[in-house]
């Protein structure tokens, strides 16, 4: 019997949602024998909504929608973000989470997919309000959460602090420190080194390992990066330490260019003081279309979903993609992509960085033993080339792109721990 559709979402407006089905119709043909239990990656295992009233700073209270969804959680709890973000919608944390699933499978993390999101510009509110909405946030969502059964961290809008503050709230209200309970905390609170740069260096490690196998070198290499944010600064660092040449960046204020090549830390600078890249004096302004036809030999979308579409696929002049962000390429996109001959390094592997540091920093945490950065960044590179090397190596056999090997490596291993396990009852 085939399932039906999910009702909750409008058949109209899926949204994000959308383009994670169509990926997995799309390696459903490859799944041989495990194709029957598709279905359980097209259904999230659960959703909550709830609830966020605050008081505000000038005494009156305000109502805020948030989510958690857990997508899967065959292969261990659910691990992913929490998002505070105006346009935060269900359809957008269902298809985060689903995608945490991919991508911890395609890593081969020992979880599941989780994410989470409150649907708040957090740049109008203040830090205190930011945090009571943190810990209210943490506390209806406190049901789902857990050590054991659920893990959130950091993403878009939010960071070391916000994990601060929901690692407090949870402990407090089980009685015991739980400093498990999220990962991208501070260090003096059981975070872990090397965690706030982890995905863009693993952006950077397997954008250089795709490099490697088209003969192409980093050195002296140019690098656009959308969305100048903890990833793409990260990403543009690293790249710039490797001897490559940041061209073109960009983030909500605008985006800026200089074929001669732009220091991001100069960057990062100018941001603390003026809160974003525009104006930035060592750039000439370029509209944020404009910056994915800027020559270059990588292209890293670090931003938001669906940020490269079939209305400007064949417009990028790179020759390697590597994802950043989650979701940033629709489908059809893809398909352009695929026959102008750009690789794409898809977003399950490529921006699987922060996700494994996250997953270094819950074992010491149930060790109470820490690692050196030193070894934090050696295990990182370790883990993602092998998840690289495996994801190219059924690229080349079944002669897939690389997002469709990513995702048949990952639900190959979600769907056989679903069948070695059964259905309770």
């Amino acid at each position: 019997m085939k399932s039906e559709p999910l009702s909750y979402l409008s058949s109209e407006n899926i949204g994000p949602w959308e383009i994670y089905l169509e990926q997995v119709d799309r390696v459903t043909p490859y799944l041989g024998k495990l194709a029957v239990l598709v279905d359980h990656l097209k259904r999230p295992k659960r959703c909550l909504i709830v609830d966020v009233p605050i008081h505000l700073d000038d005494g009156s209270v305000a109502y805020f929608e948030g989510y958690r969804v857990h997508h899967n959680t065959a292969r261990g709890p659910a691990k992913g973000g929490v998002r505070y973000h105006p346009d935060v919608t269900l359809s957008e944390v269902m298809a985060l989470a689903a995608w945490m699933t991919i991508k911890n499978a395609a890593v081969n993390l020992p979880y599941g997919g989780g994410k989470g999101g409150i649907r708040v510009d957090p740049r109008k509110l203040s830090p205190a309000e930011i945090e009571r909405l943190t810990r209210r946030y943490t506390s209806e969502i406190g049901i789902i959460i857990g050590p054991d059964k659920d893990i959130p961290a950091p993403d878009m809008g939010t960071g070391p602090r916000e994990m601060a503050w929901m690692m407090d709230t949870y402990s407090m209200n089980v009685g015991r420190t739980a400093s498990g309970v999220v990962t991208g905390k501070p260090i003096a609170v059981g975070g872990s080194l090397g965690r706030q740069d982890a995905t863009g260096r693993g952006v950077f490690v397997t954008a250089a390992a795709a490099a490697e196998k088209i003969g192409l070198p980093v050195e002296g290499s140019r690098v656009v990066v959308q969305g100048f944010g903890n990833v793409g600064n990260a990403a543009a660092r690293i790249f710039h330490d490797a001897k490559a040449k940041v061209v073109a960046l960009s983030d909500v204020t605008g985006a800026v260019r200089n074929d001669a090549g732009i220091d991001p830390y100069e960057v990062l600078k100018w941001v603390a003081v003026h809160g974003g890249v525009r104006g930035y004096p060592g750039a000439e302004a370029i509209s944020s279309a404009e910056l994915f036809e800027v020559p270059c030999e990588f292209l890293v979308p670090a931003a938001l979903e669906k940020q490269i579409t079939e209305h400007n696929a064949w417009k990028i002049q790179a020759k390697i993609i590597a994802e950043g962000a989650n979701g940033p390429t629709t489908p059809a996109a893809d398909d352009i992509l695929n026959e102008r001959g750009i690789l794409v390094v898809p977003d399950v592997v490529a921006n699987a960085g922060g996700v494994t540091v996250s997953y270094f920093e819950w074992v010491q945490d149930f060790n109470s033993y820490f690692w050196t950065e030193a070894e934090i960044n050696q295990k990182l590179e370790r883990i993602m080339r092998h998840a690289f090397e495996a994801v190219w190596q059924v690229a080349q056999d079944k002669k897939v792109s690389l997002r469709t090997a990513a995702y048949i490596v990952a639900a190959t291993r979600v769907l056989e721990a679903r069948a070695l396990r059964g259905l309770y009852p």
